[in-house]
């Protein structure tokens, strides 16, 4: 699962400046993917929703949580797994598919999970199913987006490490660009990453030209369906 992309620090820094509504606004300006793909759907909650927003790579694997293993009460945790962590660069982010029916009974991560992902040089964990102990993983500074809150781990173990994913009707490959904030996540395009906060830019002059004209006396449809004309 060796991943080599790697955007620089100022780069990665410029797109935490951005909302993840417009990331999607501006990647949508490139056209290299449908309007509805790209991003999790509202199954998907931000955990701490005051937290900066977050970026970086993806770390892919499978999680279930509802089966006892074969043999004996629990599973381990694996070496492997913390080492294919090791392969992506940072900052990195932990995305599990729960493949539980339904997801979310039990919980990967909690305080020794994030204590043990944030040495892994990890930002955040995304999953379509649970999480808990909540006071304890915000005090790692880990970002949690999932698809709620449950008490206990359950039987929670990894399996198909570095697999594509989807959570929350977004398809993750391992190495793809997350940003993530209150709103949700995006799968950033790779090849337009450095791009965005550019676009951004762009997208917010035209939009603050239609604020300005609604919020002034001179106001009418006539004016307003001519900004939005000229802003295509």
């Amino acid at each position: 699962m060796k991943v080599d992309l790697q955007f620089t620090d100022g780069e990665l820094g410029a797109l935490r400046q951005l909302d993840s509504c417009m990331v999607a606004d501006a990647v949508e300006t490139f056209n290299l993917r449908l309007r509805n793909t790209g991003f999790t759907d509202s199954t998907i909650h931000c955990m701490f929703d005051d937290a900066p927003p977050m970026v970086g790579y993806a770390v892919t694997a499978r999680l279930r949580g509802g089966e006892p293993p074969m043999k004996g009460g629990t599973f381990h945790d694996r070496s492997d797994f913390w080492n294919s962590i090791l392969e992506v660069p940072a900052p990195r982010i932990l995305v599990l598919q729960d493949v539980d029916h339904p997801p979310g009974r039990g919980a990967f991560v909690g305080d020794v999970h994030a204590s043990i992902l944030r040495a892994l040089g990890c930002v955040g964990y995304v999953t379509n199913g649970a999480v808990r102990e909540l006071p304890s993983v915000r005090s790692t500074g880990i970002q949690l987006f999932a698809g709620g809150v449950v008490v206990s781990h359950a039987y929670a173990h990894i399996f198909e490490i570095g697999a594509p994913v989807t959570v929350g009707g977004m398809e993750v490959q391992p190495g793809a660009l997350l940003h993530g904030d209150r709103h949700g996540i995006v799968n950033v395009p790779i090849e337009v990453a450095a791009a965005i906060p550019q676009a951004v830019k762009v997208l917010q002059r035209g939009e603050q030209k239609v604020i300005d004209l609604c919020r002034s006396n001179s106001f009418s449809v006539k004016k307003l369906a001519e900004i939005i004309k000229s802003l295509g």
